[in-house]
């Protein structure tokens, strides 16, 4: 299948898949090119791959039928409307099953429906029981009209679009807000006006719950930071402004309470990269604070034990290295073998007590 039929059916497939919503505009459309053309029938036909669909009628039921009997497969091959006067004459038609039976087509006319980048959808197309011609005029405003349907149909697949993207935006809001909502840290969007643009649920309760405030959009941020606070926040919020990420740690004290915060301040663009603001986050290190407290007190504990026992130790160890030093200055061949090694050996213990000592105060 070449490629630009392939863009046409999918662009057909847009198009059947439409909720119309200007259908009573279509309708009237399809009524202006009867009149115009002073026939009983006028139609808009999508074309698919197999078959074509009639989307909008007047003076006929027909739905669909296939492409290989569609009058209109031809007029989606020309540039300019298409008009058979007398299908009788017409050797694509002579024989064609609409031209006799029920359908009795002997007239036709249709324009195509071509889109702002040159797709054929269909046509807009209107068929008489008797043989006739339209004027220059005529044509003219069968175009017109054509050009008309195409321009209903973009705005509705545009407008389907927006909503589709609406909907996708609402539905990761959603998302979004469920995330920041469910996060035990308090978040804010600030504008470079100090004004609130977002804040989740963590630093909603918890400003109700410790100063009686009630955040909201669009206040200034500034009626919730502390006097205690207040120069730290404003030179980190410059800051990011010009780009930086800023992480401090700080305690305050909230409703007489101390809590030790991690703030982070990063900067917030817009889709062209220009900073819009400041994204700012505060989570609660109290309980870290506090266990790193615990464990420093801990092994400052055990620093001191390691120390008194390492001298508690040394003590009698200090004796034996006196005792060894007292049989060398005695000159006794008979022990001198045996004094060196235990000097080795006690002066090796006393090497490990030591290191022991410095590993753990190190």
């Amino acid at each position: 299948m070449p490629l630009r039929e392939l863009e046409r059916l999918q662009a057909v497939d847009r198009f059947l898949k439409l909720e119309i919503s200007s259908e009573n505009e279509m309708q009237e459309i399809i009524a202006c090119a009867a009149n115009i053309c002073n026939v009983p029938i006028a139609m808009v036909t999508l074309i698919g791959e197999d078959t074509q669909y009639i989307k909008f009628k007047i003076g006929t039921d027909l739905e669909q039928t296939s492409r290989a009997d569609a009058f209109c497969e031809y007029t989606i091959s020309e540039d300019s409307v298409m008009v058979v006067p007398d299908t009788a004459h017409d050797s694509r038609f002579v024989d064609h099953p609409y031209r006799k039976g029920q359908a009795n087509i002997q007239f036709y006319a249709g324009a195509p429906l071509t889109t702002v980048d040159g797709i054929k959808l269909g046509t807009l197309c209107v068929v008489d029981h008797e043989p006739k011609t339209l004027s220059d005029v005529q044509q003219q405003m069968l175009s017109i009209l054509a050009k008309q349907v195409v321009h209903i149909l973009e705005f509705e697949h545009s407008l389907q679009v927006m909503k589709d993207q609406y909907l996708e935006a609402k539905a990761n809001e959603l998302k979004l807000r469920s995330l920041f909502d469910s996060s035990a840290a308090c978040h804010l969007l600030v504008g470079t006006d100090m004004k609130i643009l977002y804040f989740n649920k963590a630093i909603s309760d918890f400003m109700r719950q410790n100063h009686g405030q009630d955040i909201g959009v669009g206040l200034s941020v500034l009626d919730f930071v502390g006097q205690d606070f207040i120069d730290s926040f404003l030179t980190s919020f410059n800051r990011a402004l010009l780009g930086e990420h800023i992480t401090i740690a700080h305690s305050l004290y909230h409703s007489g309470r101390e809590i030790w915060w991690q703030f982070n301040y990063y900067p917030a663009y817009d889709s062209e990269g220009k900073i819009i603001g400041v994204s700012y986050a505060a989570s609660d290190q109290s309980e870290l604070k506090r266990s790193q407290e615990d464990a420093t007190r801990k092994r400052n504990a055990l620093d001191r034990i390691a120390i008194i026992q390492s001298h508690d130790i040394r003590r009698p160890l200090s004796s034996i290295l006196g005792l060894v030093a007292l049989l060398k200055l005695a000159e006794l061949p008979q022990v001198a073998q045996e004094v060196n090694m235990l000097d080795r050996a006690v002066r090796e213990l006393d090497d490990t007590i030591r290191n022991i000592v410095t590993s753990s105060t190190s």
